[in-house]
């Protein structure tokens, strides 16, 4: 399979997920604002408002590196709007795949991230990656609820520990 093909878009019943673009950053700001007062600050807006949306443009453009999975955009395909990302982010040695996802508040509780999620699994799977992690701090029971819907397993592995709460290491082992 040819590297470009693997940025194909990927269809669900409801969504399509896409490769990041420019456009996006506006969108992708509103989740900084919507985080959970428990996020980390280094992932909650600072005092001076940044990450600002020219900030999260750049970097969708300095990530838009072809040949592997990556977060992907996630639109409505009823309405083509914007409503989140998911996708894989890598560890630095680029061996551990980790499934990451995050949807506006406004479209929470639908089932989305579920959907998303297992279109995002397929992929990983079809692109050799059929071993996925994820970490998921304990206090979001609705992300752990739709990792447990995807098949992911907690491990008992605290990833962190801090005075937002645990972030916990689940995995999805390979099917069949």
């Amino acid at each position: 399979m040819p590297e470009e093909s693997r940025a194909a878009t990927l269809t669900t019943e409801r969504l399509y997920l896409r490769p990041q673009q420019v456009q996006d950053a506006d969108v992708f700001r509103r989740l900084w604002t919507e985080r959970d007062e428990r996020v980390p600050t280094h992932r909650r807006l600072d005092a001076e408002g940044h990450p600002t949306v020219a900030e999260i443009a750049d970097d969708i453009r300095q990530k838009s590196v072809r040949g592997r999975p990556r977060l992907l955009t996630v639109v409505l395909r009823e309405s083509d709007a914007v409503i989140g990302y998911c996708g894989l982010a890598f560890d630095d040695d680029g061996e551990r795949p980790e499934l990451a996802f995050e949807l506006l508040s406004a479209v929470h509780n639908r089932g989305y991230a579920t959907e998303a999620g297992g279109a995002v699994i397929e992929w990983a799977g079809e692109a050799g990656f059929p071993r996925l992690w994820a970490s998921v701090w304990d206090w979001n029971r609705a992300s752990r609820r739709a990792l447990e819907k995807l098949g992911f397993v907690d491990t008992g592995t605290i990833v962190k520990e801090s005075v937002y709460g645990r972030s916990l290491l689940t995995v999805r082992e390979p099917t069949g």
